[in-house]
């Protein structure tokens, strides 16, 4: 190992400080990262000088036991060099993307008459493609108008018959295979067709216009009024698929979200307003590099894509979130900050952001225990917790004008409520209204007792209130000396922020997060199981005290009463026979008497 590391140093020394990119090797000789710099000799020595916060790196540092490098004349180049050597090598630790297949693609056979259809299985030697759509619905309704507006052929084989099939009577077919229509004129109709897919739909219309107003010059006034008719049903597509201004044409927009382990480039194609195409690159960010690195991993690959299918590329005008710092000749970078262009580039990020939400839903479905898991680590990462927080217990109080002082606790277990856990406390020691107290009394009990039953105590002890509870609960805590084994934590009500104990500012937490969620679940919960308990409590002591000083109804008749009726007001409302089914005749007389004064 000393060896190995000699030679690394070695090789650090040799490095020039010019753009390129380089390449480390593990025992077996394999390329295992790809990268590039500005400057070689310090980008690739900072993997060796430094300690480095994330465990992704260090770990490839110990596998590294040879650097090669190449160095070329600007970032530029050395970007797009790293970019094919990641495509040509995978290495283990580099950027990966991962498989689309699933998504649709429109695909035209290359026939003689050829066939649009939507397939989730392109194959580039058979048919020309375009897409991926992410939106099946979005490839739907463009299909739909293409169907709409040209009448191409559906069958999948085209056989030459002597009668044409239904679909030709429907208009929805030109019958290629009974000779009705030359190959030249249906070819028109799919080169209209793929102007379409592409955007180019204002061309279209001007083309179809021309045509239309040719055929009235010559009182062809049946086809143009088939022309006519193409023209309205692609008028209306534009007008439901324009987002923008239509003089905004000719761009592309990207946007990113990111979670714990990939990254999610959004990419959005506007011509004349509207959104031709609209696609999503998930990342695995294996060794957390930066927002820019990736934006330009999901720009160099939405380009190669569009060169396979166009040869043309991404358009000159990209909008981007930020400004990259790498200089390229090859496009035109603007960041907006406000109008119509900076709608653009939030929708990029919002369809980045909601990609990532659906990929979560499907994980959850499959296996709805990978969501507890990631919403505890993450509660875990903003509380600054040493352990998962698998057991969080929950407390609140409440009473009546000072009357009445009760608490309850709820239990979660890995992110669900464990009802069997919940309990109620009639509060002892504190008289009146004094919620610091009765909280106090009421931590205390719950973890003495748990102390002395040997009970495992919970990772998270969340309090609803504000400081001042938080405080009184934490006394307790201390004087239990478990101040070291758990975390206790206080929700205010009015703005639910998060305190620590001891910490002036609330904890951060984004609101919309499914740590904050979780909290916010728990406190409800606390919330919703203690004021029932109250009300029910409130309920038979109001019952209890009506019946107190009634004649002749001691504590057994009391609790007949309350078991048979169940409310005072079902007591008052019963009849005289009914009462003395439960207390007797001349009680029963006594009682609806005494009732009737209490009114």
């Amino acid at each position: 190992m000393k060896e190995i590391r000699e030679n690394l140093k070695l090789i650090l020394k040799t490095l020039p400080e010019k753009p390129g990119v380089y390449r480390f090797f593990d025992e077996n000789g394999t390329i295992i990262y790809v990268g590039k710099a500005k400057r070689l000799k310090r980008r690739v020595s900072s993997y060796f000088n430094k300690d480095h916060e994330s465990a992704k790196v260090r770990m490839l540092v110990t596998k590294i036991r040879d650097i090669q490098t190449t160095v070329v004349d600007t970032e530029w180049e050395a970007l797009l060099l790293e970019n094919s050597m990641i495509k040509q090598y995978k290495p283990h630790y580099n950027i990966m993307l991962k498989d689309d297949k699933s998504y649709p693609w429109l695909a035209v056979t290359k026939e003689e008459f050829p066939r649009i259809f939507p397939t989730r299985h392109p194959e580039p030697d058979k048919m020309q493609l375009f897409g991926p759509y992410s939106s099946v619905k979005q490839m739907n309704v463009l299909l739909d108008t293409i169907n709409e507006m040209f009448p191409l052929r559906k069958c999948r084989r085209l056989v030459q018959n002597d009668r044409p099939c239904i679909q030709y009577q429907l208009k929805k077919c030109s019958a290629p295979c009974c000779g009705l229509i030359t190959a030249e004129q249906y070819q028109q109709y799919i080169d209209q067709s793929i102007d379409i897919i592409k955007g180019k739909r204002r061309e279209v219309i001007s083309k179809l216009k021309d045509e239309m107003m040719k055929h009235a010059d010559n009182w062809e006034f049946e086809e143009a009024s088939r022309i006519k008719r193409q023209i309205e049903v692609l008028e209306n597509f534009i007008v439901k698929s324009v987002v923008v201004s239509q003089q905004i044409t000719d761009l592309d927009v990207f946007g990113m979200e990111e979670d714990d382990d990939c990254v999610y480039v959004s990419f959005l194609r506007i011509v004349d307003g509207a959104i031709v195409q609209a696609h999503t690159l998930e990342l695995n960010n294996k060794l957390d590099r930066n927002a820019e690195e990736m934006l330009w991993t999901g720009i160099l690959e939405m380009d190669e894509r569009l060169q396979k299918l166009d040869g043309k590329g991404l358009f000159r005008t990209i909008l981007v979130p930020a400004m990259p710092t790498i200089e390229t000749d090859r496009w035109d970078f603007q960041v907006p900050q406000r109008g119509e262009k900076r709608k653009l580039v939030e929708l990029a990020e919002r369809n980045a952001h909601f990609y990532m939400l659906e990929k979560k839903k499907r994980q959850d479905l499959v296996n709805p225990e990978r969501r507890s898991q990631r919403v505890l680590t993450a509660l875990q990462k903003a509380l600054g917790m040493k352990t998962l927080p698998r057991h969080i217990e929950c407390f609140d109080n409440s009473n009546t004008q000072g009357e009445e002082p009760v608490a309850a606790m709820i239990c979660f277990i890995d992110g669900k409520p464990t009802k069997n856990e919940y309990r109620h406390f009639n509060v002892k020691t504190v008289v009146g209204a004094d919620d610091f107290a009765t909280m106090e009394e009421v931590i205390y009990r719950r973890y003495h007792r748990l102390l002395e039953e040997e009970k495992p105590l919970p990772d998270l002890i969340v309090i609803d209130g504000g400081k001042g509870q938080l405080n009184a609960a934490y006394k307790s805590i201390k004087a239990l000396e478990i101040e070291n084994r758990v975390m206790v934590v206080g929700i205010a009500k009015r703005l639910e922020d998060i305190y620590k104990v001891g910490d002036e500012y609330p904890v951060y937490i984004d609101k919309k997060s499914e740590a904050q969620k979780l909290l916010q679940q728990v406190r409800d919960e606390v919330h919703h199981f203690g004021i029932t308990h109250h009300r029910k409590r409130r309920s038979k002591a109001s019952i209890a005290s009506v019946l107190d000083d009634a004649p002749g109804i001691g504590t057994v008749l009391k609790q007949r009463l309350l078991s048979t009726f169940k409310t005072i007001t079902r007591i008052r409302q019963a009849s005289t026979q009914e009462l003395a089914s439960v207390v007797g005749p001349k009680r029963a007389q006594e009682l609806q008497e005494y009732l009737n004064k209490q009114k």
